[in-house]
């Protein structure tokens, strides 16, 4: 079973996900802020890192620098989960580190195979 680490503050959009991708089997961590994150990466060592950019605590730019530069995290695929799709933020998200961007609110009929692309 594959470990997915959701990183996120809204309630919402963290049950979502959460409900979305348990239903198709995955197991599910979850974090609330960037330091939060940090923490369970290092101790659960997910496959697949979804990180809202707009963070408490430590935003998740700074996030996902600290992870891919760390050695024995480096090789996990950090997806940009965001509400900001202004113009240089996708392009921002990629400098960070990530390897996608899904856009919030998360669309329920693909998010599910957009996920599987970076697994």
């Amino acid at each position: 079973m594959k470990k997915i680490l959701i990183v996120e503050d809204d309630e919402n959009s963290l049950y979502l996900a959460k409900f979305i991708l348990e239903k198709e089997g995955y197991e599910v961590i979850e974090a609330r802020d960037g330091l939060e994150a940090l923490d369970k990466t290092s101790k659960e060592t997910p496959d697949l890192i979804l990180m809202d950019m707009q963070l408490p605590k430590l935003d998740g730019y700074e996030a996902t620098r600290r992870i891919k530069a760390d050695e024995k995290l480096s090789k996990i695929p950090i997806v940009a989960l965001t509400a900001y799709a202004m113009k240089g933020n996708q392009e921002k998200t990629f400098e960070a580190g990530c390897s996608g961007y899904i856009k919030k609110p998360i669309d329920t009929a693909t998010f599910v195979e957009e996920v599987k692309k970076y697994l």
